[in-house]
């Protein structure tokens, strides 16, 4: 009888260990990375900020005259710089919505690769979770930071336009076969995007990798980190615009990545329609 109960004791005594482990646990994945039950905590967190501050809400943006593709579909294909990972989930997408009148569809997972490794990879997500029916006229496409910190395989750029020579498990492969699958899906034309200079050699080779498959494919490439100028600005304003070396906040999307993304969309669209 007491080993009985001692036993008893001993599975109480570990399942309150489990509880309290996996309580601490979504409570300080909840804090950190807004993220699961606790997520609030994060949000909370983030938004104390200086620029996740209300007053670089995207709500505030003031919408384009004569945007281009106003009223029309776009959707966002990325990882956390897309989500808005830092920003309480405002970001590029929700710029563009404001801006350009645009009727968004984020598709946008934190931590998750061009490189097909999965079913959250871009190339997954974009085969599983968007409607082939839907009728967009542009895609916007992050070129994943993530790829170059998880050290996913660079590959090679085909020789051709077949989609079955794309291999898919590297980076330049899913770029490709993304490209291709847009195009043959809605028709319509592909952008991709780049982060600002951050100090990762690795992302920089996939950089000029992207401006290659830029000359053989014909896409837009937002380039944001090539330009020196636009990535000099001050430790002041770093502060104000950057949660960390990659992700931005609310005034780093809204005042300072944005209207140099748009700019270059703007006078990229007014050449391809010439």
């Amino acid at each position: 009888m007491k080993k009985k109960k001692s036993n008893k004791k001993t599975t109480i005594i570990v399942i309150t260990i489990i509880v309290v482990f996996l309580l601490v646990q979504n409570l300080f994945i909840g804090w950190r990375f807004s993220f699961g039950p606790f997520k609030g905590l994060g949000d909370l967190r983030m938004a104390k900020i200086p620029g996740n501050s209300e007053e670089y809400a995207m709500n505030k943006v003031v919408p384009l005259e004569n945007a281009p593709l106003a009223g029309e579909k776009v959707l966002f294909l990325g990882s956390s710089v897309t989500r808005g990972e830092s920003s309480l989930r405002e970001g590029i997408p929700e710029y563009f919505a404001a801006r350009m009148g645009w009727q968004i569809t984020k598709e946008a997972v934190s931590g998750t690769t061009l490189a097909d490794t999965g079913k959250k990879s871009y190339v997954q997500r974009l085969l599983n979770n968007i409607d082939p029916k839907e009728n967009y006229s542009l895609v916007i496409v992050q070129l994943s930071t993530n790829d170059a910190g998880k050290d996913q395989p660079l590959g090679d750029i085909s020789e051709g336009f077949d989609a079955s020579t794309f291999d898919t498990k590297t980076t330049t492969g899913a770029i490709e076969f993304i490209i291709s699958y847009v195009r043959e899906t809605w028709g319509c034309p592909v952008v991709f995007y780049t982060n600002a200079q951050y100090d990762n050699e690795a992302y920089g080779t996939l950089v000029e990798r992207l401006l290659e498959l830029q000359e053989k494919w014909d896409i837009g490439v937002l380039n944001l980190w090539s330009d020196d100028a636009f990535n000099a600005i001050s430790e002041e304003e770093r502060s104000l615009y950057m949660y960390d070396s990659v992700h931005p906040t609310k005034a780093g999307y809204r005042d300072w990545w944005c209207p140099e993304m748009e700019r270059q969309l703007c006078q990229w669209l007014e050449e391809k329609n010439k």
